[in-house]
């Protein structure tokens, strides 16, 4: 495959994917869908409400980027734009839903009164952030809203609170999120810094005027862009696929949507830019992914690679690193290990035992003694109290 550098026009650096590469692929991609939606089914039986023009023309191309790092820590719902050369959606019946900051009432005089008039017939709706919460709270209504327009485009200043306002009807899938445009005219400039707004008594501002609002040619020039665009929906991964166009249309033109999404996508959305791209393919819903660029290196810091034989790097300085672990020895014999000489142990010396206290000495037993105690005791109580038995009869 050649990977010959190409500068890339309108920028000062090289992309190194060769335009050739990238048209025979576009060729052989469309010619593949469109055999594959004439061929016959499988089963033998035939669909007589298939359109073989209608299949083709829905029939989207995708342009996968792989790169060797995830280029985002989280989900972001607010997808990036890249201005195509050929417009993503330009048939007519096409139906736009504005949502703006509030009021309203300014922006539906200026669809009305100064946007072109096949873009005022594309834009159903304009509706703001207010008017949202208020209509859309049920669910029903927030799927009714989903299902009567194709493209939904949301000012940038309120763009943050609409996952809580429309929910998950909109945003479980990337097919429909509101795409993000500035329609807020950007403040004058002092020294790099913003001039803040004039302080004074508020007002009530008449809903028909917008004084921070842009140039109507300008809102004009930002919808148009925004309405072709291809959206980048961005997410901890090292794959992003962006549409890129569909199969109806002629390879060259899938062609040079190809050269501004790559070149827009690695200069404004990979970090470490063409360093960290590993593989760019182009597909179908059902095909097979078709390269077109592939980097040589498969890994994004040099110092981290090591050859083969020798050990890696502990990733931890000092104290803290790795210790490597050592092949196991499997089906060779163990060696004895040489005897030592042991020391010899040294013998405790042996405790006294703690000395016994000596026991009091029992005076010795004497019945004769013990028995004239005790008739003097009862001769003593007897003579109290036969002098009890007195005293009380003389009372």
């Amino acid at each position: 495959m050649s990977k010959s550098a190409v500068v890339a026009k309108g920028a000062d650096s090289l992309v190194p994917v060769d335009p050739d590469q990238t048209l025979k692929a576009c060729k052989a991609l469309v010619a593949h869908i469109k055999k594959s939606a004439a061929a016959p089914r499988n089963d033998g039986k035939q669909n007589l409400l298939a359109d073989e023009e209608s299949t083709v023309a829905e029939t989207p191309v995708w342009l996968t980027l792989t790169t060797k790092k995830h280029i985002h820590d989280s989900h972001r719902l607010q997808p990036g734009k890249i201005v195509l050369p050929h417009s993503l959606n330009d048939k007519e019946e096409l139906s736009v839903c504005l949502i703006t900051a509030d009021p309203q009432r300014w922006y539906k005089n200026a669809v009305a009164d100064g946007f072109p008039e096949d873009l005022r017939a594309k834009i159903g709706r304009v509706i703001d952030i207010s008017h949202i919460r208020a209509k859309f709270k049920a669910f029903e209504a927030q799927r009714k809203l989903f299902s009567e327009h194709d493209v939904f485009l949301a000012d940038d200043r309120i763009i943050n609170r609409l996952p809580k306002a429309l929910g998950k009807t909109f945003y479980k899938t990337t097919t429909k999120r509101p795409i993000p445009v500035v329609l807020m005219a950007q403040r004058d400039k002092v020294d790099g810094k913003r001039v803040p707004a004039p302080k004074g008594k508020k007002t009530k501002r008449d809903p028909a005027e917008n004084v921070n609002a842009r140039p109507i040619p300008e809102i004009v020039n930002e919808v148009q862009r925004a309405i072709g665009a291809a959206l980048v929906h961005l997410s901890p991964s090292s794959n992003t696929a962006v549409k890129v166009g569909y199969a109806s249309w002629e390879p060259e033109k899938l062609a040079a949507n190809i050269d501004t999404v790559v070149r827009e996508m690695v200069e404004r959305f990979v970090p470490q830019k063409w360093q960290n791209v590993r593989n760019i393919y182009i597909k179908g819903p059902q095909t097979a992914a078709l390269p077109i660029y592939q980097t040589d290196e498969l890994w994004l810091d040099d110092s981290k690679v090591v050859p083969d034989g020798q050990e890696p790097p502990s990733a931890l300085p000092g104290k803290h690193q790795a210790k490597v672990a050592e092949k196991p020895n499997i089906g060779k014999k163990r060696k004895p290990l040489p005897a030592e000489p042991e020391e010899p142990a040294e013998t405790p010396a042996k405790e006294e035992p703690p000395k016994k206290k000596a026991k009091k000495a029992l005076p010795e037993s004497n019945d004769d003694r013990l028995d004239k105690e005790i008739a003097e005791r009862k001769a003593k109580l007897k003579k109290q109290k036969a002098a009890a038995k007195k005293k009380v009869a003389d009372i």
